[in-house]
């Protein structure tokens, strides 16, 4: 997807060169007052962007269900549980979105995700906003976002990302209590339920348009001028 266009000045790159990224640490309402400091910072040619992975599981997540009563309810499995990792990001300002279905969930995957962000704004500085995941902190994965601000979020606070509810509501859609033939039908479903949503949709049904979402202040300046 095509981030959005402006007349802008004053701007730098998301290429080559270090990311600027703080060092991993614990939890504390600390760090989101510096990722609010962080992204009011920020040069005006920027985006900020949600990213977060999801797991899907051939074995579908059994949220209801029927038995007699008294009895328990029986599930039968067999076979190798298939699993595949969806990498997303979601632009905070425009609603954007890129995802990146992967075998596994490694550095190697999130560096994936990382080239389709380079590759969708090109000339642009990006943020990205992101929890502590080895898979993020790998040195090859920080080497990897070089040039990039990397905003940390505290520790075990999944809520704090927008993607987060995307996924959730995703599952609960099309994977809760649905047993598919194979993986990868399941995941080509999963992918229409976000794709399907209009940028609009997606920022209002994530949270990012509440007026009680975290980043509201932070996110009201002013990156570029829409041409």
């Amino acid at each position: 997807m095509t981030p959005c266009a402006g007349r802008c000045t004053g701007w730098i790159t998301c290429g080559s060169g270090r990311a600027t990224t703080s060092t991993p640490t614990p939890n504390g309402g600390g760090k989101k007052r510096r990722i609010r400091r962080q992204i009011r910072g920020l040069a005006p040619r920027s985006v900020v962007l949600a990213e977060d992975e999801t797991d899907l599981l051939l074995f579908p997540p059994l949220r209801a269900g029927w038995s007699k009563r008294g009895e328990a309810a029986r599930v039968s499995l067999s076979g190798r549980n298939a699993r595949r990792v969806i990498f997303g990001a979601m632009n905070l300002r425009t609603g954007t979105r890129l995802f990146v279905p992967r075998h596994k969930g490694r550095s190697a995957d999130f560096q994936a995700l990382l080239a389709e962000v380079r590759s969708a704004y090109r000339g642009w500085h990006v943020a990205l906003l992101l929890d502590e995941d080895s898979c993020h902190t790998a040195k090859a994965s920080v080497a990897a976002a070089g040039g990039m601000t990397l905003l940390w979020l505290p520790k075990r606070s999944p809520k704090l990302s927008p993607m987060d509810t995307l996924w959730g509501q995703g599952k609960d859609v099309v994977s809760a209590d649905k047993q598919y033939a194979t993986i990868d039908e399941q995941v080509d479903r999963f992918l229409c339920h976000p794709r399907s949503l209009s940028n609009q949709e997606a920022l209002h049904t994530s949270g990012v348009l509440s007026a009680n979402f975290w980043l509201r202040g932070a996110l009201s300046k002013e990156f570029c001028v829409l041409a």
